[in-house]
């Protein structure tokens, strides 16, 4: 795994638990800590979750104030260094909302994401004219420039699903709900559907849907998730920790405990059981998008 690859959010994850690690070691509290190096709280907690890269000088002064030794601090300065490094989608940092290019980050980075959608087609299956009818309904004030810009970064994001190193399993299911709303319109929403039919014989992609008839089942209570796996290291550890990354209206959350991430896994085989099968799916699909069509 390479800076360039993955921009700079896996080591600013990576630096950001050694860092937390750290403090707990030293058993300074968040507050205690942010005192000493004269610093704000959320700005410890922006560091210690990875979501700012940080100065070598700076992650000096953490480790002199937890009591590292020099060997660990020299390592860490290092690791900082690599915070720095950009992806391809830093150039649109204007347009991307706060806080999710973490997310572009990790999801470059994954070997295997496994997501559940409730409402609307995920991103790394959108069409570029569904990705923009959702965009525009979302940043009401923005120009054509801006709206372009951001559907842009959202269809630049799939490429990674046929990128020739390495490229991502994707596990999607779909609720039902999300075929028969039709965004953007009838025509719009039946040539989406024509894209989920083509990308289910990609080879590294597996898409369900979970239908009306199933009744109540987990995806109802553990709402839109997406589970991020990373590769092995030669140990045969994660190179990261399984994340799972639930977007919200005000903010999104990233859980990487090892609770969250047994009941969130156990919530997906759950939904991924009661949801149609591959050939199952494609007729349903098939039969969404005729009925849109008629």
């Amino acid at each position: 795994m390479t800076v360039q690859t993955t921009g700079s959010t896996v080591p600013r994850r990576q630096l950001g638990r050694h860092l937390r690690e750290l403090r707990n070691q030293a058993r300074f509290t968040v507050r205690a800590a942010a005192k000493e190096l004269e610093w704000s709280e959320p700005k410890i907690w922006r560091i210690e979750t990875g979501q700012t890269s940080l100065r070598s000088l700076d992650v000096e002064a953490m480790c002199k104030v937890y009591g590292a030794p020099p060997e660990l601090t020299e390592a860490l300065m290092g690791l900082a260094k690599e915070t720095k490094g950009r992806g391809w989608w830093h150039a649109y940092g204007d347009v991307i909302p706060e806080n999710f290019d973490l997310y572009i980050g990790l999801e470059e980075a994954a070997t295997r994401l496994s997501q559940y959608s409730a409402e609307l087609v995920p991103g790394l299956l959108q069409t570029d004219e569904y990705a923009r009818t959702l965009i525009r309904a979302d940043n009401p004030g923005d120009d054509d420039e801006e709206i372009e810009r951001r559907v842009h970064v959202r269809i630049e994001r799939q490429t990674l699903l046929t990128r020739v190193t390495s490229p991502p399993t994707l596990e999607v299911v779909l609720n039902e709900a999300v075929l028969r709303r039709p965004v953007g319109g009838q025509e719009v929403m039946a040539r989406q559907l024509d894209r989920l039919t083509e990308t289910m014989d990609l080879p590294n992609v597996s898409l369900r849907v979970v239908p009306f008839v199933a009744g109540l089942h987990h995806g109802v209570m553990s709402g839109a998730f997406t589970m991020l796996r990373f590769p092995l290291n030669g140990d045969g550890q994660p190179t990261e920790p399984p994340t799972v990354y639930v977007g919200g209206f005000t903010g999104d959350l990233y859980l990487d405990k090892a609770n969250e991430i047994e009941r969130y896994d156990g919530a997906f085989q759950a939904i991924w059981g009661d949801s149609l099968d591959h050939e199952e799916t494609k007729r349903l699909l098939q039969q969404a998008t005729r009925e849109l069509r008629q």
